[in-house]
């Protein structure tokens, strides 16, 4: 006669893993990472444009937080070049905060996890 599963078997789910523990891990996770996203707001990476004549600073949570121009680039007949400045400066800026975060982000969520697992797929 086949024993039925009177749900005896300690909260493990298909293939022996402990659901209540892989949850309870996944919380710590969540939490975890929103505490490392309040933290990247307070960390800034600085980027220059126009060899220093614009410089963009911006946080992990990719907002800018400074921008600062040299006088010498601030020429009226040539605005242009200073706004294709201040626009090269901000990409930088942020492109290099977004790499920020995601190293930041990767490292937290790397000490959680079982060896071998890889979220780079899911954008972590």
């Amino acid at each position: 006669m086949a024993q039925g599963s009177g749900g005896q078997d300690g909260g493990q789910g298909p293939g022996g893993i402990n659901m209540s523990e892989m949850f309870g891990k996944m919380m710590e996770m969540q939490d975890r990472m929103s505490d490392m996203q309040e933290q990247l707001a307070d960390k800034t990476v600085t980027a220059e444009a126009g060899g220093g004549m614009v410089k963009v600073t911006a946080n992990g949570a990719q907002q800018l937080t400074a921008i600062e121009i040299e006088p010498d680039a601030v020429d009226p007949d040539d605005l242009e070049l200073l706004e294709d400045l201040v626009m090269a400066g901000v990409n930088k800026a942020l492109e290099e905060a977004g790499e920020m975060a995601q190293r930041e982000m990767q490292g937290a969520a790397g000490s959680m996890l079982p060896p071998g697992m890889d979220l780079s797929k899911l954008g972590l």
